[in-house]
């Protein structure tokens, strides 16, 4: 039988030496204060206060608006809805309410003050005449969509957060198309309130006093650059 072979031998390598032991220093208590643990087990200190915010139960419409948010996030938003975050600066739109101001439709009260007084004068026996339309801005989908139409519009306001966002989804093409200035500003509720409701989906200009025919255009032209 072939003879086994002996495991070769090598250098014994040194032990380490010991590792001189640090002699920690012996923290200074002071008797004054006592140590009393809290204890947070059943019927004994009271639980500290945690976030609960992730097992808080939200209304419906958050949790809709949050994943709707999530989803904005995660998918590809096509083109025709991504515009609608590409809003007018907040200089050019403060410049275009004021200037829409102007142009608010009068209130129930001050209709029926007008009628009340044209009532006046003809139970004095004059003549009835009728009172001249003020240019006022015209809201409303179907009514822009006429005055786009039509090429009566000079400039249409589009609100970025109409929900559904089908409602104005084709009115930025319609205008396109036919040759109408538009934008799209932040705030149904802003633009509610200047026709006195509380939201509104878009506005349109249609007759506006010549003096303020050249901000008209100034503002067309900050939103095609």
């Amino acid at each position: 039988m072939p003879k086994a072979k002996k495991p070769a031998r090598g250098k014994k390598v040194a032990p380490a030496p010991y590792a001189a032991k640090t002699v920690a220093p012996k923290k200074v208590v002071n008797p004054l204060f006592e140590k009393r643990p809290k204890n947070f087990g059943i019927g004994q200190d009271i639980q500290p206060k945690r976030d609960l915010t992730r097992f808080i139960k939200w209304p419906k419409y958050v949790r809709l608006q949050r994943q709707r948010a999530v989803l904005f996030q995660r998918l590809k938003v096509p083109p025709s809805i991504n515009q609608f975050s590409q809003t007018l600066d907040r200089q050019t739109a403060t410049q275009l309410f004021k200037l829409m101001n102007k142009y608010r439709p009068e209130t129930k009260q001050e209709k029926n003050a007008r009628l009340k007084a044209r009532a006046e004068e003809r139970s004095k026996g004059k003549d009835d005449v009728p009172t001249k339309r003020p240019p006022v801005i015209r809201s409303g989908v179907n009514t822009v969509t006429c005055l786009v139409e039509s090429k009566k519009a000079q400039m249409v306001v589009i609100a970025h957060d109409v929900e559904p966002i089908e409602i104005v989804l084709w009115l930025p093409a319609l205008c396109r198309k036919m040759g109408v200035p538009y934008c799209i500003v932040k705030g149904k509720a802003r633009l509610g309130k200047l026709v006195h409701r509380k939201t509104c989906t878009c506005l349109a200009i249609s007759t506006v006093n010549p003096e303020d025919k050249p901000e008209i255009g100034r503002a067309s032209c900050r939103e095609r650059v």
